[in-house]
């Protein structure tokens, strides 16, 4: 198996001051690679970086993807580009949509554009999102795709990853561009702030503070939880596997948990004492929001392309984050 050590050496991430990015980012200058972010910091953080500030194969560039003129010498001095900027969260799709579209389907096009006249190959991080209203899980990466009406809010954030997808793949196809596409299902460990929707950090926080933990709807929608580390360990070797280029490869843990049983481990390990109260989808977000009743992985193509296994549990992400590990 081709490990990203005997590859390219200049990396550059966009998003990389974003939650995963910057494990990205770490695991990257671990593995002897010079990086370098660019991060407009409207969803990502200094603080999540700031630890790779002094560390002279680091280079932080504050500025937007959009932004075609400070992009193109960007990728003309890399070897490879993680693509990861893009809207974050349920929150932001629903609230401000037309940032969420623009900033992933505009910015995507101007990257692999870049990319392709500068013939840098590109991973692109997409979302479970793109599976919409499907029920039967697990998902696969070749299963139909079931999206919602075009009035509500959250499934233009799915048919803006779709359409990342799309061209990523025509690029691939018609233009020879070596592009590898992951869809994360629900990535969550340290840095992940709830300030988007993010449920686990939500939580989290909210057992921390002593409780109440609140649940959207009835709880019995299901989600499944991968830890960052075993993600990011995954898309560094996706990245650099000839077989997986031109292909969409789903990341994230095939173990299934409904939101209600989610809220009760943290609440076991944080504190039994706490409250759980459910709210309404309306209260939480907006009026005929439409949440999705299952959403688990099949992850057969990762196990088979790069050994993928994700080794943390849920619980011991839930203790990790609560400072109880």
């Amino acid at each position: 198996m081709t490990d990203a050590r005997d590859n390219a050496s200049r990396i550059l991430i966009t998003g990389g001051a974003g939650f995963i990015g910057s494990h990205l980012a770490d695991r990257l200058l671990a593995d002897g690679k010079q990086v370098v972010v660019i991060d407009d910091l409207s969803t990502g953080r200094e603080d999540n970086i700031r630890h790779l500030l002094e560390d002279p194969n680091f280079t932080f560039v504050v500025g937007s993807i959009i932004d075609e003129t400070l992009m193109a010498p960007l990728v003309d001095e890399c070897d490879m580009i993680f693509h990861l900027a893009s809207a974050v969260g349920v929150f932001l799709v629903v609230h401000s949509p037309v940032r969420a579209i623009e900033a992933t389907a505009f910015g995507t096009e101007i990257v692999l554009k870049l990319a392709w006249l500068q013939k840098k190959k590109i991973f692109l991080a997409s979302s479970s999102e793109v599976y919409g209203k499907r029920s039967e899980v697990p998902f696969r990466e070749d299963d139909d795709l079931v999206l919602g009406p075009p009035d509500k809010g959250r499934w233009s954030y799915a048919c803006s990853k779709l359409l990342d997808e799309f061209l990523a793949l025509a690029y691939y196809r018609e233009r020879g561009l070596p592009v590898v596409i992951a869809r994360f299902f629900n990535i969550v460990g340290p840095r992940q702030v709830g300030q988007y929707g993010m449920v686990l950090p939500r939580f989290v926080g909210q057992a921390l503070d002593g409780g109440p933990i609140t649940v959207y709807g009835d709880g019995k929608q299901t989600r499944s939880f991968a830890h960052v580390l075993d993600a990011v360990d995954c898309i560094v070797r996706l990245a650099c596997e000839p077989r997986a280029e031109g292909r969409v490869v789903n990341v994230g843990a095939d173990r299934e948990v409904s939101i209600r049983e989610l809220a009760e481990a943290v609440r076991d390990i944080v504190d039994p004492a706490i409250r759980i109260e459910h709210i309404s989808y309306d209260e939480a977000y907006a009026e005929g929001f439409e949440d999705l009743p299952r959403r688990v992985p099949d992850i057969s193509l990762a196990r088979e392309l790069v050994a993928y296994h994700p080794a943390r549990s849920l619980e011991d992400i839930i203790r990790e984050l609560a400072g109880k590990a």
